[in-house]
């Protein structure tokens, strides 16, 4: 069954990025101990990769030259004009996440729909009804601000936890599903 993950880190006090985009912070654990396992696993399932164009802009300053995605399609939403690397299969839209859906599942296929971020985006897709799990590594650092796991417009329902398992270095990877029924293993 197809479904579209948010796979994302976040402090411990919820944040995903310094107020300056600043991911030093997490950039510090690269390689702890079942991080590339469960990044590994977590990719081998995902035809599709949304992102904004924030996220976008930042893997074009820190990783310049290289697409990390190759392969898989990419939808960035963004206002703004941008140039993709030789080779990557990004397309560039605007608008209500509600209207490249269909996209977004032929593009996947059987696979499923990654939102990488920001976490406005992943918002988005949770507030339309559209996201279906969470998958949270959570990192034990305090930030004390930065831009929020996710932003959304209010309270949800309370969140099934599917599965949690402890990772290296302290970290704490959290599986919940948004919506009823939803099937964790597939």
């Amino acid at each position: 069954m197809q479904r579209i993950q948010y796979f994302v880190a976040a402090s411990l006090d919820g944040f995903i990025a310094t107020p300056t985009d600043d991911l030093g912070w997490l950039l510090q654990f690269d390689g702890f101990e079942g991080g590339a396992d469960s990044y590994n696993d977590f990719m081998a399932a995902v035809g599709c990769i949304v992102m904004g164009g924030e996220t976008y802009a930042w893997l074009m300053e820190h990783e310049p030259g290289a697409w990390p995605y190759s392969g898989t399609a990419c939808y960035v939403f963004t206002h703004h004009e941008h140039r993709a690397p030789d080779g990557a299969d990004i397309t560039f839209v605007r608008g209500d996440v509600r209207e490249f859906i269909a996209d977004f599942r032929q593009a996947a296929g059987d696979l499923n729909i990654w939102v990488v971020g920001g976490g406005n985006l992943a918002a988005q897709f949770a507030d339309a009804g559209l996201l279906d799990e969470i998958i949270l590594s959570v990192i034990p650092v305090v930030l004390g601000e930065g831009k929020r796991l996710l932003p959304m417009k209010g309270p949800t329902p309370p969140l099934e936890l599917a599965a949690s398992r402890t990772l290296g270095r302290g970290i704490v990877e959290l599986r919940y599903l948004l919506r009823p029924g939803a099937d964790p293993q597939s």
